[in-house]
């Protein structure tokens, strides 16, 4: 016979491999559509080379498409560029600079991950607490007071806004930035100094970007907290004298944190395409920036990078929101233990 610890291992290790066998194949699928769809786009790297340059013809043009290797058949670079892809290799970018792609993505990683991480955060600090309150209160001042500013939240464009707190903090008033991540005399600056100077810079797109999510997160989190609060068990908790603070934190926050669990799992593939308009408007130098030069390029490498990156995100997204089902639900994780 085999022990029971054995066994619960191999049925892991088996749901653990289908779980990755899984994941691979919809890798690749996103691959093979994403440079499909790249590829069919007007314009190529070539043209956008040449077409400005009067001293550049069609046989300057077709010693290009040679360097790129754009003048083979789609499936041979797609193979090609996969086999790179499994060496960890991203190709070169097909920009002037013809710099490897992995090290122009490297560069503008960390600001973009790093102020979505910290959005994240902030916006999971005030919705959760909010959402909870307007459940709690429901039809109260309060309550009321956060639907309005659900609405205006979601009626408010991000771009309109950043141009507004642009005028009125930048401009009239003069306290912060208003682009770029550094002063011009940054580097003169004591650490202290260097510190408060990035902070001043990313204070506004940080406020929108926490701002954008935050009217949805916390109109989630109510609906989630007023479901859960008319259930039985709740109910009962009640009927036994528990009081409420215990009721909402104890029985009621673990089921409600569900359907933001999933959200926020939705929400991480965005770190790279929701970036793209904040950090065009404060010319931050991050990833949304660098991936909208290589579209208007067509910087094939480079987009395919970025995209690359997507995937993994949303994939990663996916597997982190399936681990805190259980973190959250011990009847997810002792169902899927039982499977």
């Amino acid at each position: 016979m085999v022990c029971a610890p054995c066994s619960r291992l191999a049925a892991l290790a088996l749901r653990l491999g289908k779980r990755l066998l899984w994941v691979l194949l919809v890798f690749w699928g996103i691959t093979l559509i994403s440079f499909a769809v790249i590829h069919l786009a007007p314009g190529s790297p070539t043209d956008m080379q040449t077409t400005m340059n009067p001293l550049a013809g069609a046989d300057a043009r077709e010693r290009l498409e040679k360097l790129y290797g754009l003048d083979q058949p789609l499936h041979v670079q797609y193979g090609q560029w996969v086999s790179r892809l499994v060496r960890l290799d991203f190709g070169m970018s097909m920009s002037g600079d013809m710099r490897p792609v992995w090290d122009k993505i490297a560069e503008r990683l960390p600001l973009t991950v790093g102020m979505n991480l910290a959005s994240m955060f902030l916006t999971l600090a005030i919705a959760v607490p909010i959402g909870i309150a307007s459940a709690h209160w429901q039809g109260r001042w309060f309550d009321r007071l956060s639907t309005v500013f659900v609405f205006v939240g979601f009626a408010m464009p991000g771009f309109w806004l950043a141009l507004l707190l642009m005028m009125l903090f930048g401009i009239h008033l003069g306290w912060l930035p208003i682009s770029g991540l550094t002063s011009l005399d940054y580097h003169s600056l004591s650490t202290t100094g260097k510190i408060l100077d990035i902070t001043k810079h990313l204070a506004m797109p940080l406020f929108i970007y926490t701002f954008g999510s935050l009217a949805g997160m916390s109109r989630f989190m109510r609906s989630s907290m007023l479901e859960v609060l008319r259930q039985d068990y709740i109910l009962t908790a009640k009927a036994k004298g528990l009081s409420a603070k215990v009721v909402v934190f104890k029985h009621a926050l673990r089921n409600a944190l569900l359907p933001v669990i999933t959200i926020l799992g939705l929400s991480i593939p965005g770190l790279i395409g929701g970036s793209v308009i904040i950090e065009s408007i404060f010319a931050l130098p991050g990833l949304g920036q660098l991936f909208y030069g290589a579209v208007m390029a067509r910087d094939y490498p480079l987009i395919m990078g970025n995209l690359v990156l997507g995937a993994i995100l949303t994939l990663a997204g996916n597997l982190l929101a399936d681990l805190c089902y259980g973190l959250a639900d011990p009847r997810i994780r002792a169902n899927s233990e039982e499977r």
